[in-house]
C-alpha cells in the first residue's frame, strides 16, 4: 500500500519540523481530528430528525411557524436591548 502524495508532503514537512514544536503539532492534529469526528457525529444527529414533520397537519405546522418567528424576534430584540442598553 503506497502512501498518497499528500501524507508523504506531509510526512516531509514533519521532519523539518524541530522536536521540541512536535508537542504543539500534535496537540493541533489531534484536536483538528476530533473536530472532523464532531463534525461528522452531528451531521448524522441531525438527519436522524428528517421527516419528523411529516405527518404534522398544516394548520398545526403553520401555527408553530409562527411561534417560532415571534420567539425569535423577541429573544432577538432583548438581546439588541441587552447590547446596546437602549430599547
Amino acid at each position: 500500500m503506497s502512501l498518497s502524495s499528500e501524507k508523504v508532503k506531509i510526512l516531509q514537512e514533519l521532519d523539518l519540523i524541530p522536536d521540541n514544536r512536535l508537542p504543539e503539532l500534535y496537540h493541533f492534529l489531534h484536536d483538528f481530528r476530533l473536530g472532523l469526528e464532531v463534525s461528522r457525529e452531528s451531521k448524522f444527529s441531525i438527519l436522524s430528525y428528517a421527516g419528523c414533520w411529516r405527518d404534522l397537519p398544516n394548520d398545526t405546522f403553520e401555527f408553530f411557524i409562527q411561534e417560532i418567528t415571534q420567539r425569535r424576534q423577541q429573544a432577538f430584540a432583548r438581546r439588541r436591548h441587552d447590547e446596546t442598553g437602549r430599547n
